[in-house]
C-alpha cells in the first residue's frame, strides 16, 4: 500500500530525540558565533588584500563565483529543499530513508560533475578567466567544489532539523581553517590565487568530516522508519520544488556574477587587466558580502521555522514573523552600511595599503545592493512557504535581464562604475518583484516594511547624511505606529523582558555562592 504525503495528512508526529532551537533562540546563537566568525573572515579578507596583486584577487573572485555556481548546479540543488520538506519525513518517521537516498543521489551527482569539469577544463578556464592558460587551477577548483558540495549538503540538512548550533559551529569551523590554510599557504608555498583555492577545498572537507559526525548521532536519535516510502511517493513532491531550487539558485548565483564575467569578457580590456578591475570590485565587496552572508545565514535559519507554522495552518503568524523580521534586519543592515562608509578611508588607506582606488570610489553603490539583495534573500522565504518558487526565478531572470543589458550599456562608458550601477538597479528591481509576489499571496507590505525597504539609498548620499536618517527612522519608530504596529511592538517588548530575564537568571546560576563561614 502506497503512503501518501499530501499536505492534507496530519499523522501523528514521531517523537524523536533530536533537539531543536526556538527562532529566537536561534538568532542569538547564530549572531552570537557569526560576530566571532565574521571578525575572522574579515581579517582574512584583509590580508588576503594586502598580499594579492590585484589581478590574483580578481582571479580568487571569479574562481570562488564558479564554486558557489557549480556546487549548486552539480548536485541540482538538492539540499536548497531541506529545509522545506525535511520536517515534514521527520513528522512520517522516514527521515533515515530521507538522508540515506539523498546522500546517494548527490554523491553520485558530483563524482559526474567532476569528471565532466576535469575534461573540459581548458574551455572552463576560458569561461571563467577569459584564457586557457588556468586549465591546472580548474582542476583543483573541480576538487574543492566537491568538498563544498559535501559541507552544503550537511549545513543544509542541520538546518532544516533545526539544530543551530551544529551549523553555527560548522560556519565557524570553515571560517577558522580556511584563514589558517589560507595564511599558511600564502606565506610558505606561492602568493597567487592558487593557495587560496587549495585552502578553500581543504577548509570545506576538514569541516564536512568533522560535521560528519554529528551526522552519525542525528542518524542514532531517528527511529526506524515507520511507514515504508517509495521512491515515487519521497519524490512526487520534493522533485518539483528541488527543480525550481535548482532553476532559482541557478539565476540567483548568475545574477549575483554576471556584472564580473561582464567585466572579464566584455570590458574589452586584456585578460589580466580584466581581473585586475575584477580585484578591484572585490576590494569593494569585502565588508558587503559579510552583511550579505549574514543574512544568507539567517534566511536560511528562519525558513524551517516559518515552514513548521505554515504547516500547521498558522500562516498568518509567518507573515507577522517574516514581516517584523524584514524591518529589524533592513534596518540593522542599513545601519551597518553606514558605519562601512564611516570606517571606509582607514579602511583601503591603511588596511588595503592604498591599492584599491577604483574599489573605494564605487563602495556606496555595492552597499546600498548588497543590502537590497539581502533583504531579497530574506523576503523570498514567504514564496518558499508558498512553494512558488517559479515567482522567485522570474523576478531573478528579469533581474538578470537588466543587469545585463545596463552592463552592455554603461560598461563601456563608465567601466566598474557602471556595471556596479548596472547591479544597483538589477538588485532593485528583483526586491520589488519579490515583495509585489509576495503581495499577491497575501503578505502584507505595510508602511515600515516599505520604508526599510528605501532606507539603503540614504547611504549614497553620504555617510552623515545616512546617519542623520537612521536616526530619524529609529525616532520615528519609538514614538509612533506608522512604522512599528502595537503588536510587533508588543512582541519586541516581550521578547526583550524575557530574554533579560534568562540573562539575568544566567548570571545568578555562574556567580560564586556565598557561604556563611570563612
Amino acid at each position: 500500500m502506497k503512503t501518501s504525503l499530501s499536505d492534507n495528512q496530519h499523522p501523528p508526529a514521531v517523537a524523536t530525540a533530536l533537539r531543536t532551537d526556538t527562532l529566537a533562540d536561534s538568532v542569538l546563537i547564530l549572531l552570537g558565533l557569526t560576530v566571532v566568525q565574521r571578525l575572522v573572515g574579515f581579517c582574512r579578507a584583509v590580508l588576503f588584500c594586502r598580499w594579492l596583486q590585484p589581478e590574483q584577487l580578481g582571479q580568487w573572485d571569479m574562481a570562488f563565483s564558479f564554486l558557489i555556481l557549480a556546487s549548486s548546479l552539480a548536485v541540482l540543488a538538492l539540499p536548497g529543499a531541506f529545509g522545506r520538506y525535511v520536517e515534514r519525513f521527520r513528522r512520517q518517521g522516514q527521515l533515515r530513508t530521507f538522508l540515506r537516498r539523498t546522500i546517494v543521489l548527490c554523491a553520485g551527482l558530483a563524482a559526474v560533475a567532476i569528471v565532466l569539469i576535469h575534461l573540459g577544463r581548458q574551455w572552463f578556464s576560458y569561461l571563467i578567466f577569459g584564457t586557457t592558460d588556468q586549465a591546472e587551477l580548474v582542476t583543483l577548483l573541480a576538487v574543492s567544489m566537491a568538498a563544498m558540495v559535501a559541507f552544503n549538503f550537511l549545513t543544509e540538512l542541520f538546518t532544516a532539523l533545526r539544530n543551530v548550533r551544529v551549523v553555527s559551529c560548522m560556519q565557524m569551523g570553515l571560517s577558522l581553517v580556511f584563514a589558517v590554510l589560507g595564511i599558511c599557504l600564502l606565506l610558505t608555498w606561492q602568493c597567487t590565487a592558487t593557495s587560496v583555492v587549495v585552502a578553500y577545498g581543504g577548509a570545506s572537507l576538514i569541516t564536512a568530516v568533522g560535521a560528519a559526525w554529528w551526522l552519525r548521532r542525528t542518524w542514532k536519535a531517528s527511529p526506524p522508519v515507520a511507514v515504508p516510502i517509495t521512491h515515487r511517493a519521497l519524490w512526487a513532491n520534493m522533485a518539483p520544488f528541488a527543480a525550481w531550487v535548482l532553476i532559482g539558485s541557478l539565476l540567483a548565483n548568475l545574477f549575483e556574477i554576471a556584472d564580473r564575467y561582464m567585466i572579464v569578457h566584455y570590458s574589452t580590456m586584456p585578460a589580466a587587466e580584466a581581473l585586475g578591475l575584477v580585484g578591484n570590485y572585490h576590494s569593494s565587496r569585502v565588508v558587503p558580502l559579510l552583511l550579505v552572508s549574514i543574512a544568507v545565514m539567517l534566511s536560511t535559519m528562519i525558513m524551517p521555522h516559518l515552514s513548521h507554522d505554515w504547516e500547521a495552518g498558522h500562516r498568518a503568524r509567518a507573515a507577522a514573523q517574516l514581516r517584523l523580521f524584514l524591518k529589524l534586519f533592513g534596518f540593522a543592515l542599513s545601519a551597518a552600511a553606514v558605519a562601512v562608509l564611516f570606517a571606509a578611508p582607514l579602511l583601503f588607506g591603511v588596511a588595503f595599503q592604498g591599492k584599491f582606488a577604483g574599489g573605494l570610489a564605487v563602495l556606496p553603490w555595492t552597499l546600498t545592493y548588497c543590502t537590497w539583495f539581502g533583504l531579497l534573500i530574506v523576503a523570498q522565504n514567504y514564496l518558499l512557504c508558498a512553494e512558488k518558487v517559479r515567482l522567485i526565478s522570474l523576478a531573478l531572470l528579469i533581474g538578470l535581464v537588466v543587469n545585463i543589458g545596463l552592463n552592455l550599456l554603461l560598461l563601456p562608458r563608465l567601466g566598474l562604475l557602471g556595471a556596479v550601477l548596472a547591479t544597483t538597479a538589477a538588485n532593485l528591481v528583483a526586491l520589488l518583484l519579490i515583495c509585489t509576489f509576495n503581495h499577491m499571496l497575501g503578505f502584507h507590505i505595510d508602511r515600515g516594511t516599505r520604508v526599510i525597504l528605501a532606507l539603503p539609498l540614504a547611504g549614497c548620499l553620504g555617510p552623515w547624511v545616512g546617519l542623520l536618517v537612521l536616526i530619524a527612522v529609529a525616532l520615528e519608530a519609538v514614538g509612533s505606529n506608522r512604522l512599528l504596529s502595537p503588536e510587533e511592538k508588543r512582541q519586541l517588548a516581550e521578547g526583550w523582558t524575557k530574554y533579560m530575564e534568562r540573562f539575568k537568571g544566567l548570571r545568578y546560576a555562574v556567580s560564586p555562592q556565598k557561604t556563611g563561614s570563612a
